[in-house]
């Protein structure tokens, strides 16, 4: 079986969640490089964006469970021994294993034989996306085949995986990758100071493709008097802070107008119902699930305001720059956002958005700011609109990105 030069290594395919991966990848594929996609899990979304549906590329499903691909499995563990850096691998996957011996760890080694031995000689280069998982399989069976490898990071995946796998995944060795490209500069300067250089590692804003979205509504002045429509779209999980959010509609005046609308699912579901039960404010949100982007956008085009209360989590994870917000802008839709993380990095307070603390009393705040004064919301919006034409499209990042990939072939 003959692959792609490439193996692109992605968690999950396709992901309802991970809209800027389904965009960059159409994008490369669109700016020349050949590519595969290996994932290492089978989909659990019902629906899919149709973004998903331009990706050309073959995609592979590695055993999500070694055990349920016994065959499988053992066929590509003795097919690896012979394979030029079998040795070298070996010593890398033991030196992990000793500091992290789990079934993840002993799964990625496994998924690592299977990409080695499946993708075939012609394969040239890896890259993934995360720096977590997916880099950890990319890494073995780059090592394994003695080939480049590199990968994108982006929020979890660098700030909840220990240090140590983080410096040996950017070191200046044969096991290194050749270059990391991460989408927030905060990220990019945490891993900078792990990295033995510098410059294996880029700054590459994921931005917008723009000719994917309509060209905002002409949304009708409010009066102070009319509904505040609010709505939010991110996983229920804790570094969302949908909590903070219900409990700061509960402290919103009575004869406050508004309305909430909830867009995505989680493992929090439950909980969040039963609290917006408990604050007495359940009458007033819509709970939607899962959409696909058309969806997504029709809602962001019916409402007055985005909010996004995210936080960092007690595991240390936290968002990058969700795409969400650009998206947001993309329709003149108002932002009220916490200033976690690289969300600064698009919105400035005051001027293209509204930032608040993590407190139910500084969300109240910020959506009563937006309700009493029909002006703010546009001014604000107008300059976030303004903002992502001029700053956070996706074209420069692809340009960058695909030259980089490019380069790993010349190594």
């Amino acid at each position: 079986m003959t692959h792609p030069t490439f193996a692109v290594v992605v968690k999950g395919w396709p992901r309802l969640s991970e809209t800027f991966i389904a965009q960059e990848l159409v994008a490369l594929e669109e700016a020349g490089i050949d590519f595969a996609l290996w994932s290492l899990r089978h989909p659990t979304d019902t629906k899919t964006h149709p973004l998903h549906d331009r990706l050309r590329a073959p995609v592979y499903y590695l055993p999500e469970y070694l055990h349920q691909e016994p065959r499988r499995v053992h066929e590509a563990m003795g097919a690896a021994t012979a394979l030029p850096g079998f040795d070298a691998a070996a010593d890398a996957y033991a030196r992990d294993l000793a500091r992290d011996d789990t079934p993840n760890r002993r799964r990625r080694w496994g998924q690592a034989c299977v990409l080695a031995h499946e993708a075939g000689d012609g394969l040239a280069a890896l890259y993934a996306h995360f720096l977590h998982t997916p880099s950890s399989v990319a890494r073995y069976a780059a090592i394994l085949r003695g080939l480049p490898w590199s990968f994108s990071a982006h929020a979890k995946d660098i700030w909840t995986s220990p240090n140590w796998e983080l410096r040996e995944k950017l070191a200046d060795d044969s096991f290194g990758a050749a270059f990391g490209a991460t989408c927030t500069g905060f990220g990019a300067e945490h891993l900078k100071s792990l990295a033995d250089r510098e410059d294996r590692v880029d700054l590459v804003y994921h931005g917008l493709d723009l000719d994917r979205f309509p060209a905002p509504p002409d949304r009708a002045p409010r009066a102070p008097q009319d509904p505040l429509r609010m709505m939010s779209v991110g996983r229920l999980v804790e570094k969302k802070g949908f909590d903070t959010l219900i409990d700061s509609l509960a402290l919103l005046p009575t004869d406050m107008p508004w309305t909430w609308t909830h867009i995505g699912g989680g493992p929090l579901a439950d909980a969040m119902r039963t609290r917006a039960d408990d604050r007495g404010v359940a009458d007033r949100i819509t709970w939607r699930g899962a959409c696909d982007q058309p969806e997504v956008i029709a809602a962001m085009r019916a409402a007055d305001l985005f909010v996004l209360p995210s936080r960092i989590a007690a595991d240390g994870d936290r968002d990058g720059l969700p795409n969400v917000l650009m998206e947001a802008a993309s329709q003149r839709l108002p932002i009220l956002a916490t200033p976690v993380s690289a969300i600064p990095e698009f919105i400035d307070n005051e001027t293209h958005g509204l930032l608040a603390e993590d407190s139910p009393a500084a969300f109240a705040d910020g959506m009563q700011r937006i309700g009493a004064d029909p002006a703010l919301g546009p001014r604000l919006a107008d300059a976030a609109y303004a903002r992502l034409h001029a700053e956070f499209t996706m074209a420069p990042g692809i340009r960058h990105l695909a030259a980089r990939l490019r380069g790993l072939l010349e190594r």
